[in-house]
């Protein structure tokens, strides 16, 4: 296995795990339409992914997922449940691209990696729903979440064509997360 062959599949799997942590199923959705069409090759593992029953699943999945985020109060809820999903889907988007590579290398990369960028941009997320939260009760839930659906699609499609460009939109948003919630937390009034 080349330079090439080996880090592309771990920025696509990267990529598309940082687009899971803003919905969790719209990349699996992205994933399994391109390996079903033939565009991404899955591991032997993750086959089912291609599905038209998965597909299908997929699809109904990320659409309610989608809604369910303008709803009101079940947004900060549904947060609470993402949280261990997109870690989960990140490393299982991870891992169904990293093909060619030796198992224990792969699922230490998928949870490491993958899992890793998940969290970070479900992290992100979820501190500025809260915040957007409390600031405007809950009428600004519907711009983030506008933006969240904008960016999981965005990062998911980006991620299967350019994939290099995805891990650099991806590592952009993660410090500018990081920065936000840096800039919150020195903000925050002191406890008495």
């Amino acid at each position: 296995m080349t330079g090439a062959e080996f880090i592309l599949p771990v920025v696509l799997g990267v990529s598309l795990a940082a687009a899971a942590g803003f919905r969790v199923f719209v990349p699996l959705l992205a994933l399994g339409a391109s390996a079903h069409w033939g565009f991404v090759p899955v591991s032997d593992g993750f086959a089912w992914v291609a599905t038209t029953p998965a597909l299908i699943m997929l699809a109904v999945a990320a659409v309610a997922e989608v809604i369910a985020y303008y709803i009101p109060g079940v947004d900060n809820l549904l947060d609470t449940l993402a949280a261990p999903a997109a870690l989960i889907a990140g490393v299982m988007v991870s891992a169904a691209v990293m093909t060619g590579m030796p198992p224990m290398l792969k699922w230490t990369l998928a949870i490491i990696a993958g899992g890793g960028a998940a969290s970070l941009t479900q992290g992100a997320t979820t501190i500025a729903r809260g915040h957007s939260t409390v600031l405007t009760g809950g009428t600004g839930n519907h711009i983030l979440s506008t933006g969240e659906i904008i960016g999981a699609v965005v990062l998911s499609l980006l991620s299967l064509i350019a994939p290099w460009l995805a891990l650099a939109l991806a590592l952009i948003a993660v410090f500018i997360a990081y920065r936000f919630i840096r800039r919150m937390r020195k903000n925050r009034p002191a406890e008495p």
